[in-house]
């Protein structure tokens, strides 16, 4: 790797990583067309914490009062356990049924929308543990380039996340918002964010999708989504901490390291802005030509290689 690759990868990163056309899919497939070297653990781990650090730093605000709103419902829950029946301890901790007003009506918004973040995470966390490895194996980029099927497969999956997108921008009305985002919905969406286990799904792609499926206002849907990555990409770069700590790291590498965090974080920030803004006004119609544009390439490339 060259300091080249490791600015345009973290780059392209940040930007794709929010961006509903597939980060995982871009990583694989641009060393691919060019024939890189797989840059390495340490890399990835770089690629994690910048686009992690840029959903800190982009919703700081938000997160300190959803973190403020989890802790009060946790006491809540505590003050109140041995007074209510069991089945009614979620409905405490996330605020309803309580006596409103222009105040607790805030607070209970935070605090639903902070447990349907724990919750909508559950299924993404337990997929990665599940299957995150032998997905790897099959699609990762020193496997993929001499795998002309698994690329094809990527090909398709990108087509085909992009045909999805489509229909939702037309099956349903986009009127809710933010805070009207329900139990079922935080379920559905976070089975949804399951699939971006799927290099070329794409985890903003696919819980974008079922956020307008199921009638979220366009930015609405991706503002949930950006908050409900955190967790999985908090989670994703934890363990990949973890490995790049037992297996350590080259001196060479921590130039790449520092710049491939520092242009994932940059860029991540930037794209957050830009498509939040983008949806107020605009369709995800762009992005979903895009897909399909990048499977034609990718799968026109892959026959033509054999």
């Amino acid at each position: 790797m060259n300091l080249f690759q490791a600015i345009l990868l973290g780059l392209v990163q940040g930007a794709t990583e929010f961006i509903p056309i597939s980060s995982s899919a871009h990583l694989i497939i641009i060393p691919w067309l060019f024939q890189w070297d797989d840059p390495g653990l340490a890399f990835d781990v770089a690629l994690h914490l910048g686009t992690l650090v840029a959903l800190l730093i982009f919703f700081a605000r938000d997160w300190i009062r959803l973190f403020r709103a989890g802790i009060q419902s946790i006491l809540s829950l505590r003050a109140t356990f041995a007074k209510q029946s069991p089945n009614r301890e979620l409905e405490i901790a996330s605020g309803e049924n309580r006596p409103r007003n222009d105040t607790t009506r805030g607070d209970d918004v935070d605090r639903r929308l902070a447990w349907w973040i724990v919750i909508g995470s559950i299924p993404g966390a337990s997929a990665g543990v599940l299957f995150e490895s032998k997905i790897e194996e099959l699609f990762h980029a020193p496997n993929a380039q001499h795998n002309t099927g698994a690329m094809i497969a990527m090909g398709v999956i990108i087509a085909l996340l992009g045909a999805a997108l489509f229909i939702a921008e037309r099956i349903a009305r986009h009127t809710r918002a933010l805070n009207q985002v329900s139990l079922k919905d935080a379920i559905l969406i976070g089975c949804a964010q399951a699939l971006a286990l799927f290099p070329g799904v794409s985890r903003s792609g696919a819980t974008i999708t079922a956020g307008l499926a199921l009638g979220l206002e366009r930015e609405a849907a991706a503002r949930f989504s950006f908050l409900l990555s955190a967790p999985i990409i908090a989670g994703a770069g934890a363990k990949s901490v973890f490995d790049l700590a037992r297996k350590g790291i080259a001196p060479s590498e921590l130039i790449f390291f520092g710049v491939g965090m520092l242009s994932a974080a940059i860029s991540g920030y930037l794209c957050i802005a830009f498509l939040l803004r983008f949806l107020q006004r605009n369709s995800t119609d762009l992005f979903v030509y895009y897909r399909w544009l990048l499977a034609a390439l990718v799968i026109g490339v892959a026959v033509a290689r054999g």
